[in-house]
Order: C-alpha cells, then sequence, then structure tokens
C-alpha cells in the first residue's frame, strides 16, 4: 500500500492506493501521526478509492486513527468506499463510528 498526504484548508486527506492490511501499518501510521500535532489540520480524510482490500487490521488501525485524532479534537472521515471495502466497512458496523462517503 502506498499513502500520501494532501493538506488543503484545515483538511488532510491520506489517499491509499494497494492492499490495506496488517503489512501496512508502519507506513499507515507514519502517514497520520504528524497530522495529530499539526494545529492547521481539523478534520481528516481517508481516501479509499484507490484500495481493493482491507482486513481486520486495517479496520483495527481506522479504530486507531479515530481514537488518536479524537483526543486531539480532530474529525475522521471515510471516502471513496466501495466494492469489497464497503461490504467489510459495513458488517464492521463502522457506518456508525466514521462519517463514509
Amino acid at each position: 500500500m502506498q499513502a500520501s498526504i494532501l493538506k488543503d484548508a484545515g483538511k488532510a486527506t491520506i489517499k491509499l492506493v494497494g492492499r490495506f492490511d496488517f503489512n501496512t501499518h508502519r507506513e499507515f501510521r507514519s502517514a497520520y501521526e504528524p497530522l495529530i500535532g499539526d494545529a492547521s489540520v481539523r478534520s481528516v480524510v481517508v481516501d479509499f478509492s484507490g484500495v481493493d482490500y482491507l482486513d481486520s487490521s486495517a479496520l483495527g488501525m481506522l479504530l486507531m486513527l479515530r481514537d488518536k485524532l479524537g483526543g486531539a479534537n480532530k474529525e475522521v472521515s471515510l471516502l471513496g468506499v466501495r466494492g469489497n471495502v464497503k461490504q467489510v466497512l459495513d458488517i464492521a458496523n463502522f457506518g456508525k463510528l466514521f462519517q463514509i462517503s
């Protein structure tokens, strides 16, 4: 998986491309950790439009992201969710935890 960050007007977008699984936890964490203390960022969007697979460890990483950013009073939402990724998030009831579009 590749993760890239785009910041614009108080919003940071983490664009993910590839498989989002246990093997990518370091890359994902290194993408979002600088955003926690960044006062110019008020919300974070995780863009899944380039992700075709995620596993249960990815769900855990999303929960950790939500907890860490929530502790810094930053909102988190998920964007571009489709196909198998949408099915997994729906089964896990992530729609109750995140704004998903």
